[in-house]
Protein backbone atom coordinates (compact mmCIF):
# COMPACT_ATOMS: atom_id res chain seq x y z
CA UNK A 1 0.00 0.00 0.00
CA UNK A 2 1.50 2.96 -0.73
CA UNK A 3 1.15 6.22 1.29
CA UNK A 4 0.85 9.98 0.32
CA UNK A 5 4.34 12.14 1.03
CA UNK A 6 3.93 15.14 3.21
CA UNK A 7 4.93 16.94 0.63
CA UNK A 8 1.91 16.50 -1.42
CA UNK A 9 -0.56 17.76 1.40
CA UNK A 10 1.62 20.76 2.02
CA UNK A 11 1.51 21.51 -1.44
CA UNK A 12 -2.60 21.10 -1.38
CA UNK A 13 -1.68 23.27 1.78
CA UNK A 14 -0.27 25.75 -0.08
CA UNK A 15 -2.34 25.99 -3.18
CA UNK A 16 -5.77 26.35 -0.70
CA UNK A 17 -3.48 28.98 1.02
CA UNK A 18 -2.47 30.93 -1.91
CA UNK A 19 -5.81 30.42 -3.75
CA UNK A 20 -7.65 32.36 -0.49
CA UNK A 21 -5.07 35.32 -0.31
CA UNK A 22 -5.54 35.99 -3.90
CA UNK A 23 -9.57 36.00 -3.09
CA UNK A 24 -9.25 38.14 -0.20
CA UNK A 25 -7.29 40.62 -1.82
CA UNK A 26 -9.40 40.39 -5.16
CA UNK A 27 -12.86 40.08 -4.25
CA UNK A 28 -15.11 43.20 -3.65
CA UNK A 29 -17.48 41.49 -2.81
CA UNK A 30 -18.13 40.43 1.03
CA UNK A 31 -18.91 36.95 0.38
CA UNK A 32 -16.36 36.15 -1.72
CA UNK A 33 -13.99 37.72 0.75
CA UNK A 34 -15.56 35.46 3.35
CA UNK A 35 -14.71 32.43 0.87
CA UNK A 36 -10.86 33.66 0.91
CA UNK A 37 -10.90 33.41 4.67
CA UNK A 38 -12.59 30.09 4.24
CA UNK A 39 -9.85 28.92 2.19
CA UNK A 40 -6.79 30.08 4.06
CA UNK A 41 -8.49 28.39 7.32
CA UNK A 42 -8.70 25.34 5.11
CA UNK A 43 -4.94 25.63 4.20
CA UNK A 44 -3.78 25.97 7.80
CA UNK A 45 -6.12 22.50 8.59
CA UNK A 46 -4.67 20.74 6.04
CA UNK A 47 -1.07 21.59 7.62
CA UNK A 48 -2.35 20.91 11.00
CA UNK A 49 -3.44 17.03 10.12
CA UNK A 50 -0.23 16.61 7.86
CA UNK A 51 2.28 17.04 10.77
CA UNK A 52 0.11 15.53 12.67
CA UNK A 53 0.58 12.57 11.07
CA UNK A 54 3.80 12.91 9.56
CA UNK A 55 5.43 14.75 12.88
CA UNK A 56 4.99 14.49 16.56
CA UNK A 57 2.62 16.10 17.31
CA UNK A 58 0.25 13.13 17.79
CA UNK A 59 -3.68 13.85 18.10
CA UNK A 60 -3.08 17.91 18.79
CA UNK A 61 -3.23 18.94 15.28
CA UNK A 62 -6.34 17.16 14.70
CA UNK A 63 -7.81 18.75 17.82
CA UNK A 64 -6.56 22.05 16.69
CA UNK A 65 -7.81 21.79 13.28
CA UNK A 66 -11.52 20.85 14.96
CA UNK A 67 -10.67 23.90 17.05
CA UNK A 68 -9.99 26.07 13.58
CA UNK A 69 -12.98 24.33 12.46
CA UNK A 70 -14.99 25.67 14.96
CA UNK A 71 -13.56 28.74 14.40
CA UNK A 72 -14.59 28.99 10.99
CA UNK A 73 -18.12 28.39 11.33
CA UNK A 74 -18.75 31.23 13.96
CA UNK A 75 -16.42 33.70 12.49
CA UNK A 76 -19.06 32.86 9.12
CA UNK A 77 -22.31 32.82 10.95
CA UNK A 78 -21.01 36.44 12.74
CA UNK A 79 -19.54 37.61 9.31
CA UNK A 80 -22.48 36.58 7.37
CA UNK A 81 -25.29 38.27 9.77
CA UNK A 82 -23.20 41.39 9.04
CA UNK A 83 -23.50 41.09 5.76
CA UNK A 84 -26.86 40.46 5.46
CA UNK A 85 -27.99 43.55 7.81
CA UNK A 86 -25.56 45.96 5.70
CA UNK A 87 -27.35 44.64 2.70
CA UNK A 88 -30.74 45.43 4.27
CA UNK A 89 -29.72 49.40 5.27
CA UNK A 90 -27.48 49.73 1.67
CA UNK A 91 -28.23 47.29 -0.91
CA UNK A 92 -25.13 46.57 -1.99
CA UNK A 93 -22.37 43.89 -0.04
CA UNK A 94 -19.54 46.17 -1.74
CA UNK A 95 -16.52 46.57 1.05
CA UNK A 96 -15.70 49.56 -0.43
CA UNK A 97 -18.71 50.82 0.67
CA UNK A 98 -18.17 49.39 4.01
CA UNK A 99 -16.19 52.92 5.24
CA UNK A 100 -20.06 54.63 5.71
CA UNK A 101 -19.91 52.30 8.87
CA UNK A 102 -17.49 54.80 10.42
CA UNK A 103 -20.02 57.15 10.83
Amino acid sequence: MHTVPLNAYLAVAAVLFVCGVVCMATKRNAIGVLMGVELVLNGANVNLVAFSRYGVLGLDGQVMSLFVIVLAAAEAAVALAIALNFYNNHLTIDVDQANELKN
